[in-house]
Protein backbone atom coordinates (compact mmCIF):
# COMPACT_ATOMS: atom_id res chain seq x y z
CA UNK A 1 0.00 0.00 0.00
CA UNK A 2 2.57 2.30 0.35
CA UNK A 3 3.84 1.28 -2.96
CA UNK A 4 0.88 3.14 -3.77
CA UNK A 5 0.72 5.96 -2.16
CA UNK A 6 3.81 6.46 -3.35
CA UNK A 7 3.34 6.50 -7.10
CA UNK A 8 0.34 8.53 -6.41
CA UNK A 9 1.85 11.51 -5.03
CA UNK A 10 5.18 11.55 -7.39
CA UNK A 11 2.49 11.04 -10.36
CA UNK A 12 0.69 14.18 -9.10
CA UNK A 13 3.98 15.74 -8.23
CA UNK A 14 5.07 15.72 -11.89
CA UNK A 15 2.08 17.01 -12.93
CA UNK A 16 2.09 20.07 -10.75
CA UNK A 17 5.68 20.72 -11.72
CA UNK A 18 4.80 20.52 -15.51
CA UNK A 19 1.62 22.85 -15.26
CA UNK A 20 4.07 25.49 -13.10
CA UNK A 21 6.79 25.56 -15.75
CA UNK A 22 4.15 26.05 -18.73
CA UNK A 23 2.43 28.60 -16.70
CA UNK A 24 5.76 30.41 -15.78
CA UNK A 25 6.60 30.39 -19.33
CA UNK A 26 3.21 31.85 -20.64
CA UNK A 27 3.48 34.71 -17.98
CA UNK A 28 7.13 35.55 -19.47
CA UNK A 29 5.48 36.21 -23.09
CA UNK A 30 3.35 38.78 -21.59
CA UNK A 31 5.38 40.21 -19.21
CA UNK A 32 8.81 40.81 -21.64
CA UNK A 33 9.36 43.50 -23.95
CA UNK A 34 7.19 43.40 -27.62
CA UNK A 35 8.54 42.46 -30.75
CA UNK A 36 8.78 45.53 -32.99
CA UNK A 37 9.67 44.65 -36.58
CA UNK A 38 11.62 47.14 -37.90
CA UNK A 39 10.58 49.17 -40.79
CA UNK A 40 10.34 48.26 -44.56
CA UNK A 41 13.73 49.43 -46.22
CA UNK A 42 14.65 50.86 -49.44
CA UNK A 43 17.08 49.12 -51.85
CA UNK A 44 19.08 51.97 -53.59
CA UNK A 45 22.24 51.37 -56.31
CA UNK A 46 23.96 54.59 -57.02
CA UNK A 47 25.88 54.73 -60.30
CA UNK A 48 28.93 57.48 -59.94
CA UNK A 49 30.47 58.27 -63.73
CA UNK A 50 32.67 61.07 -64.90
CA UNK A 51 30.56 64.05 -67.00
CA UNK A 52 33.15 64.46 -69.31
CA UNK A 53 33.13 60.69 -70.95
CA UNK A 54 30.60 58.46 -68.89
CA UNK A 55 33.27 55.96 -67.32
CA UNK A 56 32.45 54.44 -63.88
CA UNK A 57 34.29 56.50 -60.87
CA UNK A 58 35.69 53.78 -58.63
CA UNK A 59 36.60 53.89 -54.98
CA UNK A 60 34.29 57.20 -54.62
CA UNK A 61 32.88 58.11 -51.21
CA UNK A 62 29.27 57.95 -51.38
CA UNK A 63 27.99 59.17 -47.95
CA UNK A 64 24.42 58.80 -46.63
CA UNK A 65 22.77 61.44 -43.83
CA UNK A 66 19.24 60.53 -43.00
CA UNK A 67 17.35 63.79 -42.37
CA UNK A 68 16.71 64.38 -38.59
CA UNK A 69 19.54 62.17 -37.72
CA UNK A 70 22.92 62.18 -36.39
CA UNK A 71 25.52 60.28 -38.17
CA UNK A 72 25.85 59.11 -41.64
CA UNK A 73 26.75 55.81 -43.83
CA UNK A 74 29.58 55.83 -45.83
CA UNK A 75 30.24 53.56 -48.67
CA UNK A 76 32.61 53.06 -51.21
CA UNK A 77 32.06 52.31 -55.16
CA UNK A 78 33.37 49.05 -56.89
CA UNK A 79 35.32 48.82 -60.33
CA UNK A 80 31.87 49.91 -62.00
CA UNK A 81 31.53 52.79 -59.88
CA UNK A 82 28.52 51.16 -57.95
CA UNK A 83 28.03 51.59 -54.57
CA UNK A 84 24.56 49.32 -53.21
CA UNK A 85 22.74 49.98 -49.80
CA UNK A 86 19.22 48.27 -48.79
CA UNK A 87 19.21 50.03 -45.04
CA UNK A 88 17.51 53.34 -45.18
CA UNK A 89 14.16 52.91 -44.19
CA UNK A 90 11.14 53.82 -47.33
CA UNK A 91 9.99 57.09 -46.89
CA UNK A 92 12.79 58.92 -44.84
CA UNK A 93 14.56 61.76 -46.50
CA UNK A 94 17.94 61.73 -47.25
CA UNK A 95 21.08 63.90 -48.29
CA UNK A 96 23.71 62.31 -50.49
CA UNK A 97 27.22 63.42 -50.90
CA UNK A 98 29.61 61.79 -53.24
CA UNK A 99 32.84 62.78 -52.90
CA UNK A 100 36.12 61.45 -55.27
CA UNK A 101 39.49 62.40 -56.11
CA UNK A 102 39.68 64.55 -58.47
CA UNK A 103 36.36 65.80 -58.81
CA UNK A 104 33.87 68.30 -57.40
CA UNK A 105 32.29 67.24 -54.79
CA UNK A 106 28.73 66.48 -55.54
CA UNK A 107 25.09 66.54 -52.66
CA UNK A 108 21.67 66.35 -53.34
CA UNK A 109 18.50 65.64 -51.34
CA UNK A 110 16.51 62.57 -51.63
CA UNK A 111 13.40 61.05 -51.21
CA UNK A 112 13.26 57.01 -50.48
CA UNK A 113 9.60 56.80 -51.75
CA UNK A 114 10.11 53.33 -53.86
CA UNK A 115 11.37 49.90 -52.48
CA UNK A 116 14.49 49.95 -55.02
CA UNK A 117 15.32 53.18 -57.06
CA UNK A 118 18.23 54.19 -58.99
CA UNK A 119 20.44 57.15 -58.83
CA UNK A 120 23.10 58.01 -61.71
CA UNK A 121 25.57 60.94 -60.83
CA UNK A 122 27.88 62.56 -63.19
CA UNK A 123 30.81 64.14 -60.98
CA UNK A 124 32.80 67.19 -62.95
CA UNK A 125 36.38 67.99 -62.69
CA UNK A 126 37.20 71.19 -60.63
CA UNK A 127 36.89 74.23 -62.36
CA UNK A 128 39.43 77.30 -61.68
CA UNK A 129 38.23 79.57 -59.12
CA UNK A 130 36.99 83.22 -59.81
CA UNK A 131 39.22 85.90 -58.20
CA UNK A 132 38.64 89.38 -57.93
CA UNK A 133 42.70 89.71 -58.68
CA UNK A 134 42.68 88.53 -61.97
CA UNK A 135 41.39 89.56 -65.20
CA UNK A 136 38.34 87.29 -66.03
CA UNK A 137 37.32 86.31 -69.20
CA UNK A 138 34.45 84.81 -68.07
CA UNK A 139 31.48 85.83 -66.12
CA UNK A 140 29.70 83.64 -63.37
CA UNK A 141 26.16 82.42 -63.92
CA UNK A 142 24.96 81.41 -60.48
CA UNK A 143 22.25 79.07 -62.37
CA UNK A 144 24.55 77.40 -64.66
CA UNK A 145 28.34 77.55 -63.19
CA UNK A 146 31.11 79.54 -65.19
CA UNK A 147 29.88 80.67 -68.80
CA UNK A 148 30.53 82.99 -71.13
CA UNK A 149 28.19 85.71 -71.30
CA UNK A 150 27.59 87.97 -74.36
CA UNK A 151 29.54 91.42 -72.69
CA UNK A 152 32.33 88.48 -72.31
CA UNK A 153 33.26 88.46 -75.52
CA UNK A 154 34.41 92.44 -75.62
CA UNK A 155 37.65 93.32 -76.06
CA UNK A 156 39.91 93.19 -72.93
CA UNK A 157 41.32 96.46 -73.36
CA UNK A 158 37.78 98.14 -73.09
CA UNK A 159 37.00 98.59 -69.42
CA UNK A 160 33.49 99.86 -68.25
CA UNK A 161 34.34 102.95 -67.00
CA UNK A 162 30.99 104.29 -65.75
CA UNK A 163 31.82 102.94 -62.13
CA UNK A 164 34.41 106.08 -62.01
CA UNK A 165 32.30 108.74 -63.73
CA UNK A 166 29.97 110.29 -61.09
CA UNK A 167 26.16 109.93 -61.36
CA UNK A 168 23.60 112.73 -62.33
CA UNK A 169 22.39 113.30 -59.08
CA UNK A 170 25.91 114.18 -57.43
CA UNK A 171 26.30 116.63 -60.30
CA UNK A 172 22.94 118.13 -59.35
CA UNK A 173 22.90 118.59 -56.18
CA UNK A 174 26.51 119.20 -55.36
CA UNK A 175 25.49 122.17 -52.88
CA UNK A 176 23.73 120.04 -50.82
CA UNK A 177 24.77 116.19 -49.75
CA UNK A 178 22.43 113.27 -49.93
CA UNK A 179 20.93 112.74 -46.78
CA UNK A 180 20.04 109.09 -47.33
CA UNK A 181 23.82 108.22 -47.89
CA UNK A 182 26.24 108.07 -44.99
CA UNK A 183 28.67 111.00 -44.70
CA UNK A 184 31.93 110.52 -43.56
CA UNK A 185 32.64 112.56 -40.05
Amino acid sequence: MNAMWYRAFTRIGVLTIIFGMAASVNALGQRGRKYKPPPPTSRVEVTILRNDDGKPIENAAVIWHLVGDKGNMELKTDEDGKSVIDVLPTGSEVLLQVIAKGYQTYGGDYKLSKSQMAIQVKLKRPVKEYSIYEHNNESADAGNGASKDKDANKDSSQKDTSKDKPSDTAKQNNSQPDASQPQPQ
